[in-house]
């Protein structure tokens, strides 16, 4: 019999994600991914600016380098989730994207902590300011880690809602847990970059073009690697994947070119889809200034340093490394939230309301950050131009919004994915495009944010307090809109019996 002609491109027939929700310890193995992912990131944020200050890349190419990010996630996304939608391998939809994101990643950390070596290796003298070459090995390390990235998190995140079936609870707990274990990552990178003799683990890390915080950075990734192909291999050996029929695709598609696709996709988007893409997008807006500078700003406006040598330099560090201390606050916040989503969203009437709700508490917290830096600098002005830290009360506000903010995170990180999967599932969509059309939603408010918070700043006097202001409005308008717009989930349909009785695969 002749397959019926689907009306969309985002059509497949997808008869695993309509199936029953698998076992919830399957669950729990593909989400424990996101530690091992995490962690990288983490390492990222916290050991990476400085190791490009060691290469000698001056701090105006820098800022090109950290766009790469939010360029290859706005482009890799969308196609790996579209193709993995469309895999017919033997191994699956989303584990071969799976392995080649983890493959990847182990090349571009090779590259990124073997830079300087490779740049010797290659002719970059030792004590030349702009190690040239290393600087070359560098960045194309760092593309291919954030390319790799993306290509693991869409495809992880599909797999959840392919797991979880048509359950929208589970869906909902799938992605709290996704989000879990990224707080596990972010506390296990941050506590290995605190580390500073994690390189005796590895003797062979430190040589004579790579210094002890070389070698630090060296060691580090090499538990990140070893970590992310561990979690990788346990999900692999414990949950498989029914392999897509090509008969199963849209038949519709045939001959025409991806991009061409990829538009009429976005023309056939819901309604639903469309307002969670915008309450993303602000919400991300709201987010972006204190995840790019939260550590710059307990160094400047909340210590009173400058970036440099002297006092005032002492200061600063002092303070990036208090907000360090912030950002584990933070982390372990996240993780713990993460575990109560589900909870919390049954006891505010359901997740719209607690996505709105806690986008009301970032504002706040954004907000707040004027107040804590007014009180700095106030405390600073009495002191007559003595330098100190400032006092306890003051350092005590500003990592209580650290933590605070791990509770509108945790929704950040679950809540709006698992929405996605939801309303693509109850349309016809694929899983894999419709996440990575989401980080759309993600990846432009951060370049936004990126290129203009600078400008910005600059133009009421420096300081990142303006674009913290800016964060607030967007976050408000999120939860404005979250709560007025955006539609209800559908609710499950699935059978709680089926669930209990589904056999492993």
């Amino acid at each position: 019999m002749e397959l019926a002609k689907p009306s969309s491109v985002f059509a497949i027939q997808d008869h695993q994600s309509s199936s029953p929700p698998t076992p919830i310890w399957k669950t729990v193995v593909v989400a424990s991914i996101a530690a091992g992912i995490q962690f990288g990131w983490a390492l990222q944020l916290s050991l990476l600016t400085p190791y490009v200050q060691l290469l000698g890349i001056p701090h105006k190419w820098a800022a090109f380098i950290w766009l790469c990010g939010p360029i290859s996630g706005m482009i890799v996304q969308p196609v790996v989730g579209y193709h993995s939608d469309r895999c017919t391998s033997r191994f699956g939809r989303r584990r071969p994207f799976i392995a080649a994101g983890a493959v990847l990643v182990a090349i571009a950390v090779f590259l990124i902590g073997y830079a300087a070596d490779i740049g010797r290796v290659s002719g970059d003298p030792l004590h030349n300011t702009i190690k040239t070459r290393a600087v070359a090995v560098f960045v194309v390390g760092f593309w291919i880690l954030d390319v790799a990235n993306n290509m693991l998190q869409g495809p992880c995140r599909a797999l959840l809602a392919d797991l979880s079936g048509t359950s929208a609870r589970r869906t909902r707990t799938a992605n709290a847990l996704y989000s879990f274990f990224m707080a596990v990552g972010n506390v296990l990178g941050y506590a290995a970059g605190s580390f500073s003799k994690l390189h005796k683990m590895f003797p062979f890390a430190r040589t004579q073009a790579c210094d002890i915080y070389c070698a630090n950075l060296k060691s580090c990734f090499f538990l990140s690697i070893a970590l992310l192909i561990i979690l990788t291999i346990i999900a692999f050996a414990t949950v498989h994947e029914t392999p897509l029929n090509s008969a199963d695709i849209a038949v519709d598609e045939a001959g025409k070119p991806f991009y061409s696709q990829m538009v009429t996709a976005f023309k056939q988007l819901k309604r639903p889809m469309w307002v969670l893409l915008l309450v993303t997008c602000l919400n991300w807006i709201g987010w972006f200034p204190f995840l790019l500078f939260d550590t710059d700003w307990m160094g400047r406006e909340v210590y009173g340093g400058t970036v440099g040598e002297g006092p005032r330099g002492k200061l600063y560090d002092l303070g990036v490394r208090v907000g360090a201390l912030g950002l584990m606050l933070n982390s372990v916040v996240l993780g713990l939230m993460s575990l109560g989503v589900e909870f919390l969203g049954r006891g505010v009437g359901g997740v719209k309301r607690l996505w709105g709700g806690v986008n009301f508490l970032l504002a706040l917290c954004l907000a707040l950050t004027v107040l804590v830096s007014k009180l700095a600098a106030s405390w600073r002005h009495s002191l007559g131009g003595e330098l100190h830290p400032p006092p306890i009360g003051i350092k005590a506000g500003a990592l209580s919004l650290f933590a605070v903010m791990g509770v509108p995170l945790a929704i950040t990180y679950s809540i709006p994915f698992a929405l996605a999967s939801i309303f693509c599932h109850s349309s016809g969509a694929g899983q894999g495009l419709s996440l990575g059309v989401l980080n759309l939603a993600i990846v432009v408010p951060q370049m936004m944010v990126s290129v203009a918070s600078g400008p910005w700043d600059a133009r009421f006097g420096g300081g990142n307090l303006p674009a913290f202001v800016v964060g607030a409005v967007a976050a408000a308008l999120s939860g404005v809109l979250a709560l007025t717009l955006l539609p209800s989930p559908p609710p499950d349909v699935h059978n709680t019996k089926d669930e209990r009785t589904q056999p492993s695969s």
